[in-house]
């Protein structure tokens, strides 16, 4: 499939006249053929009053063919082939290996929803009968779940395929009935296209009015700031930075009509290692949470970013085997100059940070983006009398903080921002100092995980990828796994409505075969 700089609007390639840009070989520094026109005011406009005017018709579509809509884009992308990833390697820097892992898992996120879609539990069908000799009568009341209208999706810079154009916040909207306009990350332009195409044409051959799906490109904020303010849009998928999402968030609850933003934002991702956990390692867990913190250049909002222990010779032993482990390292290509510049710049803030000293630094990496990664150590007194500590670098870096005692440690846990995970190190003999962890992680992450690493993200009905600010801007969400539908959902009570008049998922044959909520009872097809 050809790309040539076009924006898709509602099935057309559209070339933007305000202006060009060029996505950038991070490897190298070079500019990328071809430039990439930018949207104006227009173009913004009429990519929204399309799906403002695809949605009823859109969210009308059998559950059936929905579902096979989302197959169909599945399929579409993955008939792009080698030139799909080939270009992904040239925008972003990363090996094959890692994008063809990347676009399995974006078309299973698809295939994913078009089981939610087919299943329709997701429309969470109500029933409570009328109660006519009760005093005082109960009318007949029926609810089901429409989706909110058009949203807009933020393509992240992090992921150039799971969580962009055709990614989890895409998938999760088409599936609830949402038309969708994306803003392109400038990262990766032309595989953005490549995919808006593969879209454009799943829209096409399933027969759906063209609105259903737009991209449009822009440079700086006023492009994105302008979808988000536009009254068509109903809200907004994120993931990016605390700044950048704030930005959103004070646009959309700036707006006439207040729209919610589900922004994926900030997180260090703590990681505790308990006493008899440590005691007993090999080191076998400094290992590991190296190559998870060095994983990807460190370009994982679930990267390992602080690790706690309380001192002793076993945590001693951990630090030395974890420098160890990091100086053995090579430099990886980072995936923006910009992301590259913030890291230097985190890493140089934590040099100057008095009580933090630097334990060890991994090898230097080839070209003007690639990333040393850096590991650091400082007490818990020293953690909680330095804000900047909490702040997120995103990449190779985290801080090793010792606590004095299991006090300590739960003082530090209990200081801690909002996190999409939590990471417990533990054996049987540390139950004890677990359960008393346990609900303090509850209520700073999304994810708790036991003895493992928050590196990787299963797309599953029961993950959660979101948790409490910053992590995420609503911490009632998720972005990854089949409760993602949820963000783009609202729910409609029907009373005494006329049979003839019903949704399907609420007409008294049950002619969807859902599993049901009757009289407050769940009712089998």
């Amino acid at each position: 499939m050809a790309f040539d700089g076009s924006m898709i609007i509602a099935g057309a390639a559209v070339r933007g006249a305000a202006g060009t840009v060029r996505a950038i070989d991070p490897a190298s520094g070079a500019e990328l053929a071809p430039p990439f026109g930018l949207a104006s005011g227009g173009d913004v406009e009429r990519a929204c009053t399309l799906a403002d005017a695809a949605f009823d018709a859109y969210r009308a579509t059998s559950l059936d063919e929905r579902a096979a809509f989302l197959e169909a884009i599945a399929q579409e992308i993955l008939d792009l082939g080698p030139q799909l990833i080939e270009r992904a390697m040239q925008e972003s820097g990363l090996p094959q290996a890692r994008l063809e892992g990347e676009r399995g898992r974006t078309v299973g996120q698809l295939r994913l929803f078009a089981k939610v879609v087919r299943d329709g539990h997701f429309l969470g069908a109500t029933l409570d009968g009328a109660l006519p000799d009760r005093v005082p009568a109960r009318p007949d009341l029926r609810l089901c779940k429409i989706g909110l209208g058009p949203v807009a999706v933020f393509g992240a810079s992090n992921f150039p395929l799971a969580f962009s154009v055709g990614g989890g916040d895409t998938a999760s909207a088409l599936a609830a009935g949402c038309p969708v306009v994306v803003k392109a990350h400038n990262a990766h332009l032309g595989t953005s296209e490549l995919v808006a195409r593969a879209i454009a044409r799943a829209v096409a051959s399933c027969q759906l009015p063209a609105g259903v799906f737009s991209m449009v490109i822009g440079e700086g904020r006023s492009v994105g700031q302008q979808l988000v303010a536009h009254p068509a849009i109903k809200a907004v998928g994120f993931t990016g930075s605390r700044q950048g999402g704030m930005a959103l968030v004070r646009v959309a609850n700036g707006r006439h009509e207040p729209i919610p933003v589900y922004a994926e934002m900030s997180s260090v991702n703590p990681v505790f290692m308990l006493p008899h956990a440590l005691a007993a390692d090999n080191g076998e867990l400094a290992q590991g949470f190296v190559d998870s913190l060095t994983m990807g250049a460190g370009q994982f909002c679930t990267n390992p970013g602080m690790v706690l222990a309380i001192a002793g010779a076993d945590t001693d032993r951990f630090f030395a085997a974890a420098a160890a482990a990091l100086q053995a390292k090579a430099g990886a290509t980072m995936l923006t100059p910009g992301i590259h510049q913030a890291y230097q710049g985190g890493v140089a803030t934590l040099d100057a940070l008095q009580g933090v000293s630097r334990l060890a630094a991994g090898q230097a990496g080839a070209g003007s983006c690639a990333a040393t990664a850096a590991l650091y150590a400082c007490d818990a007194l020293t953690y909680m009398a330095t804000p900047a500590l909490e702040d997120e670098v995103f990449g190779p870096c985290s801080l090793l903080v010792r606590c004095h005692d299991q006090a300590e440690m739960l003082q530090v846990a209990q200081r801690l921002e909002g996190q999409l995970t939590a990471t417990v190190h533990a054996l049987p003999a540390d139950q004890a100092l677990a359960a008393r962890l346990l609900p303090v992680l509850e209520r700073k992450a999304g994810r708790i995980l036991f003895n493992g690493f928050p590196t990787g993200v299963e797309v599953a009905h029961a993950m959660v990828h979101g948790g409490p600010f910053p992590s995420t801007s609503d911490s009632r969400s998720t972005s990854v796994g089949a409760g993602a539908i949820d963000r783009f959902l609202r729910p409609v009570c029907y009373q005494n409505l006329p049979a003839a008049l019903l949704p399907p998922a609420l007409a008294d044959a049950n002619p969807l075969g859902l599993t049901r909520m009757q009289d407050g009872v769940p009712s089998a097809p």
